[in-house]
């Protein structure tokens, strides 16, 4: 662990740029996902779209928790960034609704992994005390990824062809890691790869001390899955164009910006709870601004209440989860925050797609 006061070291900031094309890379095609679910004949089945991404993403996470504690955080990152390349090649082949769900299924690989390496990473090398606004600054990044992929990937079908934007996807996902070669591993006591590792056992897929953040981000997350799976859909019916439908993220990440670093020092300062306490009440009421939004300022308004309350909310439980795992537990720590994270969201995406039914009375 680093003695240092400054957390913006060469690898912190490389770190989050690494992000940054990460979660542009697959936040890009989401926007569009849903029309092309719908050329395929699978209208009805968009509550699919980002439920089977989160299932993978959560079963792969035990795994990429371990491979994080054995073989090393860079690893663990490279094989996330390399599952989101190959796929974004392979989304253009696809004929059938079953071959489009197979690869959703495959694609949840790569957030299984390289957000789990990132956030080890970054644990390993910035001072404790600042824990907090580190995971504000790298999570700003990420942030601005995913509001960059979906403001700008209808734009590039709308361009250049569903085919360029799934293409770009992919080179988004390559520069992500190759931006990170020459990092030095951060783990003290790296193994060498074999089969074995890959056999998970009970205690490796649960972290019993960080129980209380993952219960919370379970929770909190339900509404931002059904979000992702609804959003395109409300902006379209309020009137946005169908290269506007993704500005539900532009406004909601723009506005989860700047908050995101001053929760972390917050909590860093008062506490993980404390600032907890109010994202979780911010998040009910932007939920409650959603559910009566019929007009574009009030979709507007909405999202940026949204990302104000996330902004708050996932920073706070990152550090905590880092706070409570152990030093030699980290990457199992992390995976089992990020489990909950993406049964959350899978079940609010699945619920809300369910209801919905791609019936826009319903929405």
């Amino acid at each position: 662990m680093t003695e240092q006061n400054s957390i913006f070291s060469l690898q912190f900031i490389l770190l989050c740029l690494s992000s940054f094309l990460f979660f542009s890379s697959f936040n890009m095609i989401v926007p569009d996902l849903y029309d092309y679910l719908t050329t395929l004949g699978g209208g009805e089945l968009k509550g699919l779209v980002i439920a089977l991404f989160t299932v993978t993403a959560g079963l792969s996470r035990p795994f990429s928790g371990k491979l994080s504690d054995t073989v090393g955080r860079i690893p663990v990152m490279i094989f996330g960034a390399a599952v989101c390349f190959v796929v974004g090649f392979l989304y253009p082949l696809l004929s059938s609704v079953w071959a489009f769900m197979l690869l959703r299924f495959l694609h949840g690989f790569s957030t299984g992994f390289k957000p789990t390496g990132t956030s080890a990473y970054i644990a390993d090398i910035v001072p404790n005390h600042r824990r907090g606004e580190a995971m504000g600054y790298s999570g700003l990044f990420g942030s601005l990824g995913m509001a960059a992929g979906p403001s700008y990937g209808p734009k590039i079908t709308a361009w250049f062809g569903l085919d360029t934007m799934f293409y770009t996807s992919s080179v988004l996902a390559i520069l992500s890691v190759l931006i990170l070669v020459g990092m030095k591993e951060t783990l003290p006591e790296k193994q060498p790869f074999r089969l074995a590792l890959l056999r998970i056992r009970k205690t490796d897929v649960f972290e019993p001390r960080v129980i209380n953040p993952s219960i919370l981000f379970l929770l909190t997350s339900f509404s931002f899955g059904a979000a992702l799976t609804l959003m395109p859909d409300l902006a379209i019916s309020v009137g946005f164009d169908q290269e506007s439908k993704g500005i539900f993220f532009r406004y909601f990440v723009f506005s989860s910006l700047l908050i995101r670093i001053l929760a972390g020092k917050i909590s860093d300062k008062k506490g993980r709870v404390y600032v907890l306490k109010w994202a979780t009440i911010a998040i009910a009421l932007a939920d409650i601004m959603v559910a009566f939004t019929h007009t574009k300022p009030m979709l507007l308004a909405s999202s940026i209440a949204f990302g104000i309350a996330v902004g708050l909310n996932t920073p706070t439980i990152y550090a905590w989860t880092i706070d409570l795992s152990h030093d030699k537990a980290r990457g199992r720590g992390i995976a089992t925050m990020y489990i909950a994270l993406e049964i959350g969201i899978g079940l609010g995406a699945f619920a809300a797609g369910l209801i919905y039914g791609n019936v826009i009375e319903n929405l």
